[in-house]
């Protein structure tokens, strides 16, 4: 596997700090909010989600509160923008019930440490890797890497990382490199989206990119 060690990722990271600035990523006003974004960012992009968050926000049912207790047809209309509604209405439905069942208030879900909090998202039904660390690092301020499908393939082509690598080995690769530092995975993982989005695309503008000078996949097209 290559090396890819703190020295280069903070060369990447600088890269797309000094294109993109300090993005203040998650885009969100209240924890609630994160926590229903990063169930509705699964499978679409992110205009449908502030598509299906504006309607939840005018059927006033952007709290967990009011999700846990709303019928399930008034949350999937609200939904219903960011696709797989039935789906994504039942899971945020369950999730709500849930912490408002169980605890107080978000302070006591996000009071466990990082790895139990983590164990028990994953047990919530429709709750994956990437969705519980979305909401670990952006609600509960918690020091954990996201990974999503950008950062993977960005990995594999500025790195040459094995497309075979599995979310928590490349999780693991960012979190011993980086220490636990929530601001800046934070803002290292909204970079990437930046890139990902932008221009390490499916069909990538690598000579546009403001990572070519440091990525194999690009000095193989000679691209610098």
């Amino acid at each position: 596997m290559p090396v890819v060690n703190k020295a280069r990722l903070m060369q990447l990271y600088s890269s797309l700090r000094k294109r993109f600035g300090y993005l203040n990523w998650w885009p969100g006003e209240t924890r609630d909010e994160i926590i229903i974004g990063a169930i509705l960012t699964q499978n679409t992009s992110w205009k449908n989600v502030e598509k299906a968050i504006a309607r939840l926000k005018e059927n006033g049912l952007l709290e967990l509160s009011r999700l846990s207790s709303a019928a399930i047809g008034r949350i999937e209309q609200s939904v219903r923008p960011s696709g797989f509604y039935r789906q994504k209405a039942l899971r945020l439905k369950g999730l709500a019930a849930y912490i408002t069942s169980n605890y107080k208030n978000l302070d006591g879900f996000f009071s466990s440490e990082t790895g139990e909090l983590r164990k028990e998202l994953l047990s919530l039904d429709g709750i994956g890797n990437e969705t519980a660390d979305s909401i670990i690092l952006y609600a509960a301020g918690k020091p954990v890497f996201v990974i999503d499908a950008y950062t993977k393939r960005i990995m594999e082509r500025v790195y040459g990382i094995d497309k075979e690598m599995g979310y928590e080995e490349l999780q693991k690769l960012f979190m011993s490199a980086l220490g636990h530092d929530t601001r800046l995975f934070n803002d290292f993982h909204a970079q990437m989206v930046e890139l990902g989005k932008n221009y390490c695309r499916k069909k990538p503008l690598c000579a546009e990119c403001p990572a070519r000078k440091l990525c194999n996949f690009a000095r193989h097209l000679q691209i610098y």
